[in-house]
C-alpha cells in the first residue's frame, strides 16, 4: 500500500507541476504578444509627416519607428525584431521572451522561452462623406 502511495503521490506532483508551469506558459505567450502589440502601437506613431501633410498614403519613418519600437521593447523588459515593410506601411514586431518554471526545475527545465508576434498596418483616415 506504502508504495502504491508514493507513486501515486509522485505523479500528482507531477501532474500539478505541469498545470503551474503550463499556464505560466500561457501567461508569457499572452505578455510577449500583448509587448509585440504594444511596441507595433508604439512605431506606429513615427509617420512620415512631410509625406502625409500633402496628402500621401500613410507611411512610417522607418528609422523613428524601429527606434520607437524597440524603445517601448527595452522599457517593458522585452527583446526582439522590429521590421518595417510594404513600403513603409507596415511594422512586424517579433518579441522573444524567458520564464522560468517553478515545478519542472525540479526535472532540469528551469525557464521556458517563448515567442510573440504582431503586425500593424497604417491606413488612412476617413475624410469627410468619403470614405
Amino acid at each position: 500500500m506504502t508504495l502504491f502511495l508514493v507513486i501515486a503521490m509522485a505523479g500528482l506532483f507531477v501532474l500539478v507541476g505541469l498545470i503551474v508551469d503550463g499556464g505560466a506558459k500561457v501567461r508569457a505567450v499572452q505578455r510577449a504578444d500583448s509587448l509585440a502589440a504594444e511596441a507595433g502601437r508604439a512605431g506606429g506613431q513615427a509617420i512620415n509627416v512631410p509625406a502625409a501633410i500633402v496628402g500621401h498614403a500613410p507611411t512610417v519613418d522607418a528609422r523613428a519607428a524601429v527606434s520607437a519600437a524597440n524603445a517601448y521593447l527595452a522599457r517593458n523588459g522585452g527583446q526582439g525584431t522590429v521590421t518595417v515593410t510594404n513600403a513603409g506601411r507596415t511594422l512586424n514586431v517579433n518579441v522573444t521572451t524567458t520564464r522560468p518554471t517553478i515545478f519542472l526545475g525540479l526535472i532540469g527545465v528551469s525557464s521556458i522561452t517563448v515567442t510573440g508576434h504582431a503586425s500593424v498596418t497604417l491606413v488612412p483616415g476617413i475624410n469627410g462623406a468619403n470614405p
